[in-house]
């Protein structure tokens, strides 16, 4: 049976068996509750309405996106890819061990797949039918088209509510968490707990991360932040993060507009405090890159974000 490892983020492959795998879901909360006949009851499904219970909540878990998959005869097996978030992967497959097998077309290749389940990618077989053979696969994503440009004049709404004015503490090369690719051209703005979130560009909701409650320093909490990620019509993507509990206010496959509210701030993922982390972010060579933005100001100009800046919010007139 082949074996292939997947990409949960740039930074994380896990291995799973073609065919025997399970999704991982993020149960919200537990609840315990009493029915009439005095039994208790422990379920991860809220109770009906009037009756009263406990809960706590749990401990999520990175949701799994992108799988690879075995379809048709066990002499040629065909490959195809499924892919969950509502925006196209870019996806790498390649042999790990290969024993007179052959891949059509050959691998390494990358393959780039939409949302949904993709056509036969590739097929393997046998390069001499009499001998026996053997390979395993292995594999890792990327969201986001390889072939995204970001628009040359795009600039952006602060993504913040009209009126409302927080300080920009982080910007682009910002010494304490914005030296990578995917974060260089960041920005982080301070501001408290459930500050409403709007979304600076039109778009389509790629993906939501809704569940997680902790926070800190630590390495581990890098992939546990909430967060929001929106598609744009040139193929780069905004991820609005740090996001609070349970208060998206869009889910995956939804468009919505310029100024549009999305959500509330938090204090989640990889975060010493509460504040909001945003950046746009386009799929470079198999890896996801942040770049150069401009926010657009009160008076229409564009606004390049700097540390020390207050950052007011313009309501939902349309960036472009």
């Amino acid at each position: 049976m082949a074996i292939a490892r997947k990409h949960i983020n740039p930074a994380r492959l896990i291995v799973l068996l073609l065919l025997s795998f399970t999704t991982t879901t993020s149960a919200k909360k537990l609840y315990k509750y009493q029915d009439a006949e005095g039994l208790w009851h422990y379920s991860d499904k809220k109770p009906a309405e009037g009756q009263s219970f406990e809960s706590r909540q749990l401990k999520a878990e990175p949701k799994r996106h992108v799988w690879l998959e075995k379809t048709g005869e066990a002499h040629r097996p065909a490959f195809f890819i499924r892919n969950t978030y509502h925006g196209p992967v870019e996806v790498e497959v390649k042999f790990i061990d290969q024993q007179n097998a052959v891949a059509d077309p050959p691998l390494p290749r990358r393959f780039v797949v939409e949302s949904g389940r993709s056509a036969t990618l590739f097929r393997v077989a046998g390069a001499n039918r009499k001998q026996s053979w053997q390979f395993q696969l292995a594999y890792r994503y990327t969201i986001g088209s390889p072939f995204a440009e970001q628009q040359v004049d795009a600039v952006y709404l602060p993504p913040v509510a009209a009126g409302s004015r927080f300080l920009i503490t982080q910007a682009f090369d910002g010494p304490y968490s914005h030296q990578d690719g995917q974060n260089r051209y960041a920005v982080d703005i301070a501001m408290p707990k459930d500050t409403p979130v709007h979304a600076a560009r039109a778009g389509v909701v790629m993906d939501v991360e809704d569940d997680y409650f902790n926070s800190g320093a630590e390495q581990a909490f890098k992939s546990r932040a909430n967060s929001i990620r929106i598609l744009h019509e040139d193929g780069s993507m905004a991820v609005y993060a740090h996001l609070a509990l349970e208060k998206a206010q869009v889910y995956p496959g939804m468009a919505v507009e310029a100024g549009q509210l999305i959500g509330y701030s938090g204090n989640t993922g990889f975060t010493t405090g509460p504040h909001l982390h945003f950046a746009i972010q386009v799929n470079k060579g198999m890896s996801l890159s942040s770049v150069p933005f401009a926010f657009i100001d009160e008076h229409g100009g564009r606004l390049r974000p700097q540390a020390g800046m207050w950052l007011r919010g313009l309501g939902s007139r349309i960036s472009r």
